[in-house]
């Protein structure tokens, strides 16, 4: 016994060291705000330029109070977002900044006259609502009626503007402060020349007709870059609601980057947990996969299904994100993923059981990626 001591509590300790440095490898994404803030700097002055605000746009990082602060010190005016429950979040973080609802449904108007300063709209039964609880509330509320220019999202059909405002201006607790549009998601439509053109056209019709002032002309989202780069006039359009140019430094017609803008402000890094050496190809009668698909595999190696080479799986899956939206830091091949594992072509590289693999992120990634409750999310300063 004296030889030979207890030793459960050093075991124990060992165990608990473990799982802290697991903890360290589990699926996580690395975020640094110095970036977001300075790319949210860097497209407020490009775009104030021409006296155009931004919006910045949380929905892809689940509302994160912190990434919201970071926009705000980057000179973001709005913070937009698709979901009541993210500006909630937001709201007890005691963010300071005026909050927009992009998704607005009736059965949350209570809900969005106590906690939304603007919301944008295009159907009048959820308009009455908001009325309605606006005057419970003693309030006004703002609004923005989305116009239709073809991407067919949301949109009131612009011959249809003008007898919609007039009943909306019936509503004595809802302030029309504007129009806005959205283009590039649903249809990919470009928000061009002759799309800004005719959303300024349509407000000035708009203002003429009725003798209100317009103040917030929101004319598209981060596809909206080629557009302002090229014009001569951005015409009536002041504002844009920018996600992925903040959060990825990338424009969205083309998908490329925007001059310096950060565009890794996002790293999502996951453990290996097998590195092995195996066939090329699956060998057996091939029947559906875990998701009822009927695999087809071709090799690229020049032996086909006799060839082996090094496989590694990481700890991430489908249902952490989507995985058509990754790319890896090294030289490494994705092959596939089932819903809780991510396996690679090593090729020339071996990586270890236990180490992390970065990968780059794009939108949709990142957008599941955030809200998985499976990935951690750290801060760096």
């Amino acid at each position: 016994q004296t030889k030979f001591p207890n030793t459960s509590f050093i075991n124990n300790r060992v165990n608990i060291e473990r799982c802290h440095n697991m903890n360290a490898f589990m699926p996580r994404i690395e975020i640094t705000l110095s970036q977001i803030e300075h790319n949210a700097r860097t497209l407020s002055e490009l775009y104030g330029q021409q006296g155009i605000s931004l919006m910045g746009v949380s929905k892809a990082v689940l509302g994160e109070p912190l990434i919201a602060e970071a926009m705000i010190r980057g000179g973001v005016k709005f913070i937009a977002d698709s979901r009541l429950e993210n500006i909630q979040r937001m709201r007890n973080a005691r963010i300071s900044a005026q909050f927009v609802l992009l998704r607005t449904a009736p059965s949350q108007a209570e809900s969005i006259i106590e906690n939304v300063d603007i919301s944008l709209n295009t159907e009048l039964d959820t308009l009455e609502k908001l009325n309605y609880y606006a005057a419970r509330q003693n309030k006004i509320h703002q609004i923005i009626l989305m116009v239709e220019m073809g991407d067919l999202r949301e949109g009131i059909m612009p011959d249809d503007i003008f007898l919609f405002i007039k009943k909306v201006l019936d509503l004595p607790q809802l302030k029309i402060i504007g129009l806005g549009c959205n283009l590039a998601c649903y249809g990919g439509i470009k928000p061009d020349e002759q799309k800004m053109r005719q959303l300024s056209a349509l407000t000035e019709a708009v203002e003429k007709k009725f003798q209100i002032h317009l103040s917030l002309i929101s004319g598209g989202n981060s596809a909206n870059y080629e557009w302002y780069k090229s014009t001569k006039n951005v015409g009536r359009i002041n504002n844009l609601r920018l996600g992925e140019s903040i959060l990825l430094g990338c424009e969205t017609v083309q998908g490329q980057a925007i001059p310096k803008l950060h565009t890794h402000a996002f790293k999502l890094i996951a453990e290996v947990i097998e590195s092995k050496v195996k066939p090329c190809l699956p060998f057996g009668k091939i029947g559906r996969d875990a998701f009822g698909n009927i695999p087809v595999f071709r090799s690229t190696y020049p032996k086909g299904d006799r060839d082996r080479h090094r496989r590694a799986i990481v700890a991430l899956g489908k249902q952490d994100t989507l995985i058509s939206g990754l790319s890896p830091n090294q030289d490494l091949e994705i092959l596939g993923s089932s819903s809780d594992h991510l396996l690679l072509d090593c090729k020339n590289s071996y990586l270890k059981v236990g180490v992390g693999v970065n990968f780059n992120l794009d939108y949709g990634s990142l957008l599941t990626a955030m809200t998985s409750p499976f990935i951690k999310k750290q801060f760096i300063k």
